[in-house]
């Protein structure tokens, strides 16, 4: 079963898209919004592998949305706009449909989607510092700008996402999922089980061969291992010169 979301902002288009769905069994929609303030809430509780996406939202535009959509899953972007076709593509989207979507055109898309869950999946989309993530541990929510990430320790197929002002989160997302979308620099892999923002390092301590960082916002400090030590080291000196 493919799990889908449909954000317009066009109620009718939701409805036709809706209609046109409902010939393919395997496919339950398990959400829709209209704005992009509520597509990212959306984005950040619902269980779904595939958004219909349209780019001209109420709020701003589809393309502001991409950021949030968990990894894995993949979009098809669905718009009366021929002219951003070259843009969707550049985000990894599985396919870019125009308004009116006739019924063929979607199947072929359905299509493609069932065949890109047999292999590799794209690339993650990478984020940028000022970006914004969705934060999820199901019981609290927010939105923090990546920038504000200061470490991410892995927990099996859950990370511990830890912010400069102190909050910790569970969330459900891989450590390598992060690795591939953060930016890097500033975020670095400096343990199996860890990344850290070395922009938040406060302090550093080498006693021979073990190097030990302290990140805003993290209580304890944090190891490095010996093999990402060098590399670490290097990025600290470039982040911070000596006089």
């Amino acid at each position: 079963m493919t799990r889908a979301l449909i954000i317009d902002d066009e109620a009718p288009a939701r409805a036709d898209l809706r209609a046109l769905l409902a010939a393919h069994p395997h496919v339950a929609i398990v959400g829709e919004a209209a704005t992009v303030s509520t597509a990212k809430t959306l984005l950040g509780s619902a269980d779904y592998d595939l958004v219909f996406l349209d780019i001209q939202l109420f709020g701003g535009s589809g393309f502001d949305l991409v950021p949030f959509v968990r990894p894995g899953a993949r979009i098809v972007f669905v718009t009366a706009f021929n002219d951003h076709a070259l843009r969707a593509f550049e985000v990894n989207a599985l396919d870019y449909v125009l308004k009116p979507v006739k019924s063929e055109r979607l199947a072929a898309s359905l299509a493609r989607a069932l065949r890109s869950t047999d292999s590799t999946p794209p690339a993650a989309v990478g984020l940028r510092r000022d970006d914004k993530v969705h934060l999820n541990d199901g019981q609290r929510a927010r939105f923090a700008n990546v920038s504000e990430i200061s470490r991410i320790e892995a927990e099996e197929n859950y990370t511990h996402v830890q912010l400069v002002d102190g909050t910790q989160m569970l969330v459900r997302r891989t450590i390598k999922s992060w690795e591939e979308t953060l930016p890097s620099p500033p975020f670095q892999r400096v343990h199996r089980t860890t990344i850290a923002n070395l922009e938040r390092v406060t302090a550093y301590d080498r006693t021979g061969r073990v190097l030990t960082l302290r990140l805003a916002g993290v209580g304890e400090p944090v190891g490095v291992s010996r093999q990402a030590s060098a590399a670490v080291k290097d990025r600290l000196d470039q982040l911070f010169p000596r006089p």
